[in-house]
């Protein structure tokens, strides 16, 4: 690994002063910053560690709870005001890594991790997101893990976070604090389109810390189901996942929140999925019609031409799990 600056920051403002600087990353449980540094992937002249910041509690604010940014995704999930209030995202942090992993990464850098594409995490090929301009290996490459949703002609990386899935169909805000102060991003909007600039993954502006993610007071709690479908059992990303939840009155779906990871570039809420659903009686008809329109629009490049059926599948299980229609079982 190269020469780089260690900092370690004693408070919020002092992390938010060194990271104006160019070249220079937060780093806190470190499960994807070192992991690229040491591929020569990501190169920052300063490392400051936010490792001693306050910001791992877990609390309720009103129905809603609040989490702050530096709380580990294991003690998330295991939280009984999650598990209780939230449980759609207890599951789909229980889905995602491994223990080990769980024990150190954090919600922040959960928020912020970088794609799992190949080419992205290799220096020899050409990547617009690592190195603007080069072009992407993947669009004539091996594009079976790769984005059907939300793609541009620089860049088909899938996003490979679970958790930002499941924060996007429970309404999640996340608070921020930069040099001008402190403001909330809608977890819809805290993520970018790659579109004609792939290296721009975020709202953030340079030196802004992620503080808390807050989940407001939900109707959606009781009926709602992560579904995540990969390779193997454990340790492995999604090919295809949705984070579904339904307002119900009896069998009749008065609102409905579907968001889907392992199709798009970005964690990808559907609103006309949501809207078709809303008013209309429990079934397995409906619940397909919301997976196609979910899945409109979706481009296929080779190799992963599957996930478009893939995706509509995962959307109908999760939904028909929700609802108590079904129980469980693949996609």
């Amino acid at each position: 690994m190269y020469p780089f600056k260690y900092v370690r920051a004693t408070d919020e403002a002092s992390a938010i002063e060194v990271s104006q600087r160019t070249a220079t990353q937060m780093i806190a449980g470190g499960t994807t910053l070192v992991d690229l540094m040491r591929l020569e992937v990501m190169k920052p002249e300063i490392v400051v560690d936010i490792n001693p910041l306050p910001l791992a509690s877990i609390e309720a604010k009103g129905d809603g709870v609040m989490i702050g940014a530096m709380a580990k995704n294991s003690d998330v999930a295991e939280h009984e005001l999650i598990k209780q209030r939230f449980p759609l995202l207890s599951e789909a942090l229980l889905s995602g890594a491994s223990p080990q992993l769980r024990n150190m990464a954090s919600v922040g850098g959960n928020l912020l991790q970088r794609t799992r594409c190949p080419y992205f995490r290799d220096p020899a090929t050409a990547c617009n997101k690592r190195a603007p301009g080069t072009g992407c290996a993947a669009i004539d490459g091996f594009t079976r893990s790769h984005a059907v949703l939300g793609t541009s002609p620089k860049c088909i990386a899938t996003h490979p976070s679970d958790m930002c899935v499941a924060l996007a169909a429970l309404d999640a805000i996340i608070h921020v604090r930069g040099k001008a102060g402190e403001r909330t991003i809608a977890m819809t909007d805290l993520h970018t389109l790659p579109g004609e600039h792939p290296e721009i993954e975020s709202a953030l502006q340079p030196g802004e810390l992620i503080t808390a993610v807050e989940l407001p007071a939900s109707p959606f709690a009781k009926h709602a189901h992560y579904l995540k479908v990969r390779d193997r059992a454990s340790y492995s990303f999604a090919l295809a996942s949705c984070a579904a939840a339904l307002d119900l009155s009896g069998s009749t779906i008065k609102d409905a929140r579907i968001a889907l990871g392992g199709l798009a570039t970005k964690p990808w809420r559907s609103l006309p999925a949501e809207k078709i659903l809303a008013g209309k009686k429990l079934s397995l008809e409906i619940f397909r019609k919301a997976a196609a329109l979910a899945m409109d629009g979706a481009v296929a490049r080779g190799d992963n031409a599957f996930k478009i059926e893939l995706g509509k599948r995962t959307i109908v299980r999760a939904l028909a799990v929700a609802s108590g229609m079904s129980h469980g079982g693949a996609a």
